[in-house]
């Protein structure tokens, strides 16, 4: 392990045995199709439905997503800049601090 590597937790995903994809989608196939036909009222705003298709329209933001990469947080950013700055003025000038 590394010296900045924090792990997370795992994450509970559950997964149901008995599921019907297919009788799920053909029930918002037939909902829409009715809300067209003005059998339904018109469904409300949800701001919800609309997070995250950005990301699932990118291949590379929807392959970082999956692969659950997660970015170098700033504190260690610049820990590693101030390290890089001290070292390259060492081989410049033989000086490691002032």
């Amino acid at each position: 392990m590394g010296m900045f590597n924090i792990r997370e937790p795992k994450k509970f995903e559950h997964k149901y045995i008995y599921y019907d994809e297919r009788k799920e989608k053909l029930a918002r196939i037939e909902e829409r199709a009715k809300r067209e036909l003005g059998m339904l009222e018109e469904e409300p705003y949800d701001p919800e439905k609309i997070r995250g298709r950005f990301v699932e329209q990118t291949k590379h933001l929807k392959r970082y997503k999956e692969s659950g990469a997660n970015p170098v947080p700033a504190p260690v950013k610049i820990i590693m800049i101030v390290g890089l700055c001290l070292f390259l003025r060492y081989l410049l000038t033989g000086v490691w601090l002032f």
